[in-house]
């Protein structure tokens, strides 16, 4: 989430202008976070965000480096009417992204069109102008449902498709149609929902493809999850052979599941976001995020290991999260029954037996 007050604290913002009801200024965001934790560096370099993060994607050194990008990318004023909040960066902040190497940002979540329809098609125009993939949205349903593709020399390809579900905040007005643009939403989290995503899935894909369900469902806040969401995401690796679904939309990081060998993150977590300083649900430790690194065997897309890096975000910038803190995710994460390791000083992983 880059935009709003983080987006404040890169070299380049856009116009801190909110419609919130009770904050007006994206800037106030930025004090909030100084107030928490210190004075922030204005304006920090692109690269500053990242942190600890840089390091742990170097030392992963992943083929395919994908984010849920919750954020509009846009210059535009015509905020979407009656939605309480409304996320925005500047195309000129967009080297923040490149910082990281990033390959695929999904776009199909509930703040890709705060600024409406000019400002998606602005977003989307940047984005591809910086040399990143997008999924999850565009110019029409077409765009919106088809895949982004990353390919490897060695690796083969990574197939990224994404939807959203209207359990996460998004419009129903939002929903791409063949001759207008929105997100890829989807009509229900069932049986029928699974299997026209699957129908979808199966006419792209190949024999050695990765592929990724990415989709943005359910609360922010909580560590239940929905029984249909557990139904679609089986469902989607049953009938269309997904290898991992990227669930978010949850604030903070969720259970995880490993499901005939793939698996299943049911919610993400924010890696970045302008939360610092904001109070009521400490409860979740918000400040603290995760960097999820699935390796897959080329051949079979069975999942041979699994490593994590925790993070703190603090001062709007990622640091690696202290043992205490690692220890405290093990047990977040561990909700659904799957077996969380340490690895290392910092690190945790799945233990896949």
């Amino acid at each position: 989430m880059t935009g709003r007050g983080i987006d404040q604290i890169l070299p380049r913002p856009g116009d801190p202008r909110l419609f919130e009801p009770y904050v007006s200024s994206a800037r106030e965001y930025v004090a909030l976070a100084e107030r928490a934790n210190g004075p922030l560096p204005r304006p920090a370099g692109f690269s500053y965000i990242w942190g600890d993060a840089l390091a742990e994607l170097e030392r992963a050194s992943p083929d395919a480096r994908i984010v849920n990008l919750e954020t509009a990318v846009t210059r535009s004023d015509d905020a979407w009417p009656g939605k309480g909040i409304h996320y925005r960066m500047s195309p000129a902040n967009l080297p923040c992204l490149a910082a990281a190497r990033l390959d695929c940002c999904v776009l199909a979540n509930n703040h890709v069109m705060d600024w409406g329809a000019s400002g998606l098609a602005e977003a989307l125009d940047a984005l591809r102008a910086a040399g990143l993939r997008t999924a999850g949205a565009g110019r029409d349903e077409a765009e919106a449902q088809a895949p982004a593709l990353i390919e490897h020399r060695q690796a083969g390809r990574v197939l990224v498709f994404a939807c959203a579900s209207e359990t996460s905040g998004v419009p129903r007005e939002w929903a791409a149609g063949p001759r207008h643009p929105g997100v890829c939403l989807l009509d229900e989290l069932s049986a029928r929902g699974a299997e026209a995503l699957a129908r979808r899935i199966g006419a792209q894909r190949r024999r050695g493809d990765i592929v990724v369900a990415s989709i943005h469902w359910g609360g922010n806040w909580g560590y239940d999850v929905d029984a249909g969401q557990r139904a679609f995401a089986r469902a989607l690796i049953d009938r269309a052979g997904v290898d991992v679904v990227h669930g978010h939309s949850s604030h903070h990081p969720k259970g995880i599941e490993i499901y005939r060998e793939r698996p299943i993150l049911y919610g993400c977590g924010d890696l970045i976001n302008d939360y610092e300083g904001i109070e009521g649900n400490e409860a979740f430790r918000p400040e603290l995020s995760l960097m999820y690194f699935p390796v897959f065997d080329a051949d079979s897309g069975r999942l041979v290991e699994f490593s994590l890096a925790p993070m703190r975000l603090r001062r709007m910038r990622l640091e690696r999260a202290t043992p205490d803190a690692a220890a405290w995710l093990r047990v977040a994460l561990g909700r659904l029954g799957t077996r969380i390791e340490p690895r290392g000083e910092h690190g945790l992983s799945l233990r896949l037996d």
